[in-house]
């Protein structure tokens, strides 16, 4: 009995702990699900959003949907994603109240400015795309067809395609953000980013050719913000290596 009793007192804090990974889990996916039901209602306005860049050019596609459903479909997914965004602020905030308990007081300091900067620097991309990505790449994607082929374009691939692509450039703008992160655990040094720069914009280009149609214009209008993305890690990693020292300086001062 005594070496159950001890087991258990073992076993239930990790329990507890499981349990509350788990009521955050559920908070998150609650918040998730109250956003797209409020966001739902407008999602007229958000297609309309979504299909601007298309209405705006000079020989637009004919939108359509193919299916009784089709739409409703479409409307739903769009609220999903819109929905989805509009919780990152709670879903970081359930990640930070059960991450923040093991952290050490230095390190609580910076989940809030990392958390405005993650949300400004997705934001950014997302904006990168919708008013500089997409009106470039629309056309040359309708410009493949010929004088008798003209573009008719299902709702559901429409909205598909505009909704990746934007994620797709909000998680790019992470870059920094990434940097900065893995710099500050030692995993990476401005050193290292200097020394593969061609590399990397070699890389860039290949990524951007991969995401984008197969013209100069639109490749170089996605690699070039990737290219500034880089520098701007750059220096980012640098600011993040002046901190670890400071912060390696300190802790050996406390040591002593």
């Amino acid at each position: 009995m005594p070496r159950k009793k001890k087991h258990n007192s073992k076993e239930m804090p990790f329990l507890d702990h499981l349990e509350e990974l788990r009521w955050r889990i559920l908070k998150c996916l609650g918040s998730v699900l109250l956003f797209t039901l409020i966001i739902f209602p407008f999602s007229e306005k958000l297609l309309n959003f979504l299909t601007a860049p298309n209405d705006c050019l000079k020989n637009p596609a004919e939108i359509i949907f193919l299916k009784p459903t089709g739409a409703l479909i479409v409307r739903l997914e769009a609220s999903l994603v819109a929905g989805l965004i509009a919780s990152s602020v709670v879903i970081f905030y359930q990640m930070w109240q059960f991450i923040a308990p093991g952290l050490l007081p230095n390190e609580k300091k910076y989940f809030f400015p990392g958390l405005i900067s993650t949300l400004l620097c997705f934001s950014a991309g997302i904006a990168f795309s919708y008013w500089g990505l997409i009106p470039i790449v629309l056309p040359i994607l309708y410009g493949m067809g010929t004088d008798t082929i003209t573009a008719k374009i299902n709702l559901n691939d429409y909205i598909g395609f505009v909704l990746r692509l934007m994620i797709v450039s909000g998680i790019i703008f992470e870059l920094p953000i990434i940097s900065f992160l893995l710099t500050r655990i030692g995993l990476l040094t401005p050193a290292f980013l200097k020394k593969y720069r061609r590399y990397g914009i070699v890389i860039i280009f290949i990524f951007a050719a991969i995401i984008t149609p197969p013209d100069p214009a639109s490749q170089i209008a996605m690699a070039l913000p990737l290219i500034v993305l880089y520098e701007v890690s750059i220096f980012v990693s640098k600011i993040a290596m002046k901190k670890r020292k400071a912060a390696e300086a300190e802790a050996e001062k406390e040591n002593k």
